[in-house]
């Protein structure tokens, strides 16, 4: 059994929203467990110790349960990815701590069961899966792309389209190793694994893309 540590309510948030949270943090819980599919209403509401029309007063459905599982998933890679000070710093310094950030988050055991769950979801639920790509990679590309055009307008790198540029960027993050470890063929990244892989993503896309003052 899986269990992940979560991290613990704020005090301020209103009864409701913490109930809501609790309910995600279970619900999380059961669907990393059990997958979608064999996941039901009635073992979330049993882990949480209360009604099964307790859990439907704030989710109509396991549809919706799991939509609002995935919201949140979404949102906190985002800030987990992008909590460092990227634009401090010459760019090569800047997309060195993304890269770094990205890679191993992304390719970690934990956002790897995530994505093993919710991806196989979307097989039967394609807005699920649109859900989460537009909340997710797509959200990430466009959060990357208007650095990368800051850095454009400064003069220190030389793209024409900043978005296209980023998901190139992230393909060379994640390209070598991913499906390696979807299929969890190796183990967890070193840290000199993740290193490694980031001055490459970095060397590489500055060589595309870099000026005389990028670095």
């Amino acid at each position: 059994m899986t269990t992940e540590t979560l991290a613990p309510l704020s005090k301020s948030r209103p009864a409701r929203d913490a109930r809501r949270e609790a309910i995600l943090d279970v619900a999380q819980q059961v669907f990393l467990e059990d997958g979608y599919a064999a996941a039901s209403m009635s073992t979330i509401a049993a882990r949480l110790g209360g009604s099964k029309g307790t859990l439907y007063n704030y989710f109509k459905s396991k549809d919706e349960l799991f939509a609002a599982y995935v919201q949140r998933r979404c949102a906190f890679n985002q800030e987990e990815i992008h909590s460092g000070p990227v634009l401090e710093g010459t760019v090569e310094e800047g997309l060195k701590r993304l890269s770094a950030s990205y890679i191993r988050h992304v390719l970690s055991d934990e956002s790897l069961r995530h994505f093993r769950v919710i991806t196989a979801e979307s097989v039967r639920n394609p807005e699920i899966g649109r859900s989460f790509y537009e909340a997710g990679p797509k959200r990430g590309a466009e959060r990357l792309a208007m650095q990368l055009e800051h850095w454009r307008d400064q003069g220190k790198l030389n793209i024409k389209d900043t978005l296209t540029a980023a998901h190139h960027f992230l393909g060379l993050c994640q390209n070598r190793y991913f499906k390696q470890r979807l299929c969890n063929a190796i183990p967890e990244l070193t840290k000199a694994q993740v290193e490694a892989e980031s001055e490459a993503a970095v060397e590489t896309f500055l060589l595309a893309f870099g000026t005389e003052t990028s670095r």
